[in-house]
């Protein structure tokens, strides 16, 4: 195509647009825009009209469409991607986290105490004290924690603190009381409540055990809801991240989210998700998948198979090889297997997105035979099945996430994380198929990046490291846990953007910079397409733009030239 045609093209497609969006409000140039268009991949400026892109090219097309009021920015060079869109997050509980002990990088469990014995010193008497996303893998020797450990540091208020994956908590003796656990309390379908030789709890509970306390703990007021997401929103634009898919929107929370839209404080988009058993709420009132508008959005449920590697709570189809006496338990759903088809199949026919958690092999594959069986059912249709995590895969499991069209929605910096203690649960020959985005991919899998936030940071740009290199956190594999499983830089924004909007069936308005599209942008400080992707850890991000409104600036980025 001729410069003159291409030009022509682009005040073409801009007139059209700007007849319903008057007038350009943002021009960013002398940048270089991964545009995630594989007809045009690459730009250096985009021109802005409100909430949507209005063109893309090159400086001297766009910069001749600016007008007075234009804000423009020069780019210095910067890198330019689309929005992030991280596609498993917990936004409201990681939001709250963020106000709570800090005990993700405690090194011992003396300092794991002493943290939590300085935060209780400073609250209320008789407030519960939660969040903390604990790693006891970080100890030595990793030994899960006691409430007689912290007893005597938190004598005045009620704790329950979650190990960061999510799937066990300790509780302290007086959430132990609050909660009438002891000796004489029943084990929980679904989950397990950890005792010593004499049977007494030591107050770490794994999955569904957790709801024991839970159920006692006093529920968040709206305002609090409100407080959360606001840290949570901030934190996000701060990490370049524009959408959110939320795996744990409660009514409560959505409803403030809806609050917070239509007061104009919502400056992240979100997918909300429902939990599964609860499918006929959306049912009976006639929501379909991807119902809602760009800003909030919903028709997505949520369903659980099993629990986590880190609790030994992963359901595998062989037992674990530093706890031989299990190989993991299913999830109080999956206790009920035919409930929980029944659920699917249900959902499914109900015109109802569903997701479902699955992190062993045989949750996987359980999973994996009950899609198969809806899609015999009910006929094939663009239903965009989905297993978040699917981390532990059997390797004949691997093609057929391609064949029944199901979304590997997975987190990548579990793979950094996990891959320090990860074989010393399943060995070296299970895990070869762990984490294997290389493999989904080149067998025609779409993949969905996101972080599992506040399991993990939420920071795309360390997902897209965790993935291109499969560095370990603890420094003991500089070419890569797993090699052979890495995939490349593009390949891993395009799932930190194509991917998670294709998984919300979204990918028409937002995923990449296209004329039409959502004004969702992120300039980074360096171009991590052409630098060695081990440096990508280091880059940060300038700025986020959404909805064309700059909503992070960092200081770097503030100097940069404007006029």
């Amino acid at each position: 195509m001729s410069a003159s045609i291409r030009s022509a093209l682009i005040a073409l497609c801009a007139g059209a647009l700007l007849m319903a969006q008057p007038r350009i409000t943002l021009l960013l140039y002398n940048g270089k825009i991964w545009t995630g268009n594989p007809s045009a991949k690459e730009a250096q400026a985009v021109a802005i009209g409100g909430d949507r892109i209005v063109a893309v090219g090159t400086n001297e097309e766009i910069r001749r469409l600016g007008q007075a009021e234009t804000h423009k920015i020069d780019l210095a060079g910067k890198r330019v991607l689309p929005g992030f869109n991280d596609a498993h997050v917990h936004f409201f509980s990681g939001g709250a986290a963020l106000s709570g002990p800090q005990l993700r990088y405690a090194k011992s469990q003396a300092e794991f105490r002493d943290i939590l014995g300085s935060f209780s010193a400073h609250r209320p008497a008789g407030e519960w004290i939660t969040g903390g996303d604990w790693d006891h893998e970080r100890w030595s020797p990793a030994v899960l924690p006691t409430h007689q450990l912290i007893d005597p540091v938190t004598p005045n208020n009620p704790v329950f603190v979650n190990r960061l994956d999510g799937h066990m908590s300790l509780a302290n003796a007086v959430a132990l009381k609050l909660a009438h656990i002891d000796k004489s309390t029943a084990d929980v379908p679904g989950g397990v409540i950890v005792r010593n030789a004499n049977g007494e709890p030591t107050g770490i509970l794994k999955d569904a055990a957790q709801d024991l306390v839970y159920r006692v703990m006093p529920d968040p007021t709206p305002e609090q809801i409100r407080t959360a997401i606001r840290a949570a929103q901030d934190y996000a634009n701060a990490n370049g991240v524009t959408s959110v898919q939320d795996m744990s929107a409660s009514p409560d929370v959505f409803r403030v989210y809806q609050q917070m839209l239509h007061a104009g404080e919502l400056h992240v988009r979100i997918s909300g998700h429902q939990p599964l058993p609860e499918w006929k709420r959306l049912a009976d009132v006639g929501i379909l998948a991807d119902f809602g508008g760009p800003q909030l959005h919903i028709g997505g449920l949520k369903g659980f198979a099993d629990g986590s590697l880190g609790s030994t709570t992963a359901l595998f189809f062989q037992p674990y090889l530093d706890a031989p006496n299990t190989a993991g338990i299913p999830s109080a759903e999956l206790v009920h297997p035919e409930q929980m088809f029944h659920n699917i199949e249900q959902a499914d026919a109900a015109g109802l997105q569903v997701a479902i958690h699955a992190i062993g092999d045989k949750a996987n594959n359980t999973i994996l035979n009950f899609y198969e069986r809806v899609e015999n059912e009910h006929g094939s249709r663009d239903r965009r099945f989905r297993i978040e995590h699917a981390q532990h895969l059997l390797a004949s499991d691997i093609p057929r996430f391609a064949k029944l069209h199901v979304i590997a929605s997975v987190q990548p910096y579990h793979a950094i994380d996990d891959g320090r203690w990860a074989e010393k649960r399943i060995g070296p020959e299970r895990a070869k198929t762990t984490y294997a985005f290389r493999s989904l991919l080149d067998s025609g899998a779409i993949l969905a990046f996101g972080s599992d936030w506040d399991v993990a940071p939420m920071s795309p740009l360390m997902g897209i490291y965790a993935a291109a290199t499969r560095r370990t956190l603890d420094g003991k594999h500089p070419d890569g846990w797993i090699p052979e499983q890495k995939i490349t830089v593009p390949e891993a924004i395009r799932a930190y953007t194509m991917g998670s909007a294709y998984a919300s069936f979204e990918e028409k308005i937002k995923g990449s910079i296209e004329p039409g599209k959502l004004a969702d942008l992120v300039v980074v400080s360096d171009d991590i397409l052409n630098i060695d992707a081990a440096n990508i850890e280091h880059v940060k991000v300038e700025a986020t733009i959404m909805n064309g409104q700059i909503v992070f600036q960092n200081q770097s980025a503030q100097s940069a030239a404007q006029q």
